[in-house]
C-alpha cells in the first residue's frame, strides 16, 4: 500500500489545523475561519477515500479471492453508511 499521498494529505491539513487555531487566537474573522475548516474537512475527506481505495484494492481484494470477503465488504459497507451520514 502506498501511503504517501494518504500522508502528504494529513499533513497538510495538520498545517491547516495549526494555521486555524492561530487565527482564533488572533481573532480573525469567523467567515474567514469557517473556510479553512471546510479545507481541512476537505483534506480529511481525502484521506479517508485514499485509505479505503487502499484497503479495498489490497485487502478486501485478497479476502475475495480466498474465499473470505464478506466480511471486508460489511467493513466497507459500515464506513461508507458513516461517510455518507
Amino acid at each position: 500500500m502506498d501511503n504517501k499521498k494518504t500522508t502528504n494529505l494529513l499533513k497538510t491539513a495538520r498545517g491547516q489545523l495549526d494555521g486555524i487555531i492561530k487565527m482564533i487566537e488572533e481573532e480573525r474573522y469567523c467567515v474567514d475561519i469557517s473556510k479553512q475548516i471546510l479545507s481541512v474537512q476537505g483534506l480529511l475527506k481525502k484521506s479517508n477515500l485514499e485509505i479505503l481505495n487502499n484497503h479495498m484494492r489490497g485487502c478486501v481484494k485478497d479476502a475475495m479471492q480466498e474465499g473470505n470477503g464478506d466480511e471486508k465488504i460489511e467493513e466497507i459497507m459500515i464506513i461508507l453508511d458513516k461517510y455518507i451520514k
